[in-house]
């Protein structure tokens, strides 16, 4: 028989201590530790339903090392992000707000799997009956003749109806309602999560099986439950955007399989989220090139070029602190370049709000945006429309220097492409051919910058 041992878990950081205390030695809370059985051998839960396959140590040399054999999924923009589509044996989290669409892009890809592709599939709800899953697959207009699924919560019975059923993929919505019964915590406490995560990628890893976990997300827009939740899986995707609005945006923050910073874009509708094969065009159509602080920054998402516009805002500041606030942006990256405007163009910006937007719920982490900000923060503060049919894109040092960025060639072609006709860019980022159907107009330092848009000397 299998020696089993017990140890206290927090259920606040999960630091694991071999006897009880009323304060947790790690992060000090109160009452949070929590007797747990353990089994020695494996250093898992006792009990687990999941077969143990024994590992053997190998030179890297005699591994035999094949390409991973993806399965496309059919949707475009979903599997742009995935790399190419699923890995078998790969464990996927995906967090979001709460109805922002989770459910809904996994049960069309179900649906996109098993009817399409003949793929065996499991669909686990821990939240939803499967009368409620029904109605919902009713709404999308999906086939549900060969959708399999369940309603569970314990990890347990899922190993049970999986290891019966054999899917190919398996879904659990969600990784915070699903339980161990090894476990007296409550369902969504660290150890909970961390010791049900544990076994599904135990199983998924051991039986080849694809694994995909849907996340909640606290208010702060982070998956809730242990940090180690993110490194035990293969793929982490965010939902971005606000739920309120019609355009969703899914972002991987972690992939093994393929980019990182990918970017899938859907609309919803009626018939739930619809891919957006030009995402380009959707963020520049309601643009106007004759409002002051408005300009198209060529940002790069992933793998491709991607067209967003940035409104900048500039009013004098009625209390003695004044605001800088930012949307899709972050916040440190506008107050040091504010800095560089004030040291190298000379500006008086202390006295006031600035507001800085992306537009359409898209967040940028590229470098290439500073050169846009800081023409679309002059063009507000003098009110003066920038020159039509512009697009912008450079990082800018703290020297007041403006640095290349990667993909200046396409990124100029997808400017083309939407019928921008001149473009600010870093001198490095010339390219090497002469283009005819936009106007160049490459800058070395940032000061270079004032009688090109705004007719200074």
């Amino acid at each position: 028989m299998t020696k089993t041992k017990t140890q206290y878990i927090c259920n606040e950081c999960g630091a694991t201590s071999p006897k009880w205390a009323g304060q947790c030695p790690d992060c000090s809370s109160w009452n949070s530790l929590e007797e747990t059985i353990i089994n020695k051998k494996t250093g898992h839960l006792a009990n687990s339903n999941i077969p143990v396959i024994t590992s053997v140590v190998r030179t890297l040399n005699d591994v035999e090392i094949s390409a991973q054999p993806r399965t496309a999924i059919g949707i475009a923009e979903l599997d742009r992000v995935l790399g190419g589509g699923i890995v078998g044996g790969s464990v996927i989290l995906i967090g979001g707000d709460p109805g922002i669409g989770k459910s809904t892009i996994l049960l069309q890809m179900v649906a996109k799997l098993s009817n399409i592709h003949n793929i065996s599939t499991l669909y686990v709800s821990g939240e939803e009956s499967l009368q409620q899953l029904g109605l919902r697959g009713i709404r999308l207009g999906l086939d549900l003749s060969t959708l399999k699924s369940m309603s569970e919560n314990q990890v347990e019975q899922i190993f049970s109806a999986a290891l019966e059923e054999q899917p190919q993929v398996l879904i659990v919505d969600s990784i915070q309602t699903v339980f161990t019964e090894q476990l007296t915590s409550a369902p969504g406490s660290v150890s909970q999560v961390r010791e049900c995560a544990s076994q599904l990628v135990r199983y998924a890893k051991q039986t080849n099986t694809a694994v995909i976990l849907v996340g909640h997300v606290t208010k702060e827009g982070t998956l809730a439950g242990p940090r180690v939740l993110e490194h035990m899986v293969d793929t982490v995707l965010y939902f971005e955007g606000d739920n309120t609005e019609r355009y969703r945006i899914i972002r991987s923050v972690k992939n093994r399989f393929g980019a990182v910073n990918e970017l899938g874009i859907f609309a919803m509708t009626d018939l739930g989220l619809k891919e957006v094969t030009n995402p380009s065009a959707i963020f520049v159509s309601s643009y106007q090139d004759n409002t002051p602080g408005s300009i198209i920054v060529v940002t790069r998402e992933g793998s491709r070029p991607l067209l967003v516009e940035v409104q900048s805002l500039v009013n004098s500041a009625h209390g003695q602190q004044p605001r800088r606030v930012t949307v899709g942006l972050e916040n440190n990256r506008l107050a040091m370049l504010l800095a560089i405007m004030e040291r190298y163009l000379g500006v008086t910006i202390y006295d006031q709000d600035i507001f800085v937007n992306v537009v359409g719920g898209v967040r940028i982490g590229d470098t290439s945006a500073d050169l846009p900000i800081v023409l679309s923060i002059l063009s507000s503060m003098e009110d003066i429309a920038l020159p039509k049919k512009l697009v912008a894109f450079g990082e800018i040092g703290l020297g007041g220097e403006v640095r290349p960025v990667q993909g200046g060639q396409e990124r100029l072609s997808e400017a083309v492409k939407h019928g921008f006709s001149r473009a600010i860019i870093p001198v490095a980022n010339r390219p090497r051919k002469a283009m005819t159907d936009i106007e160049v107009n490459p800058i070395t330092k940032l000061h270079e910058i004032i009688p090109m848009v705004l007719n200074k000397k």
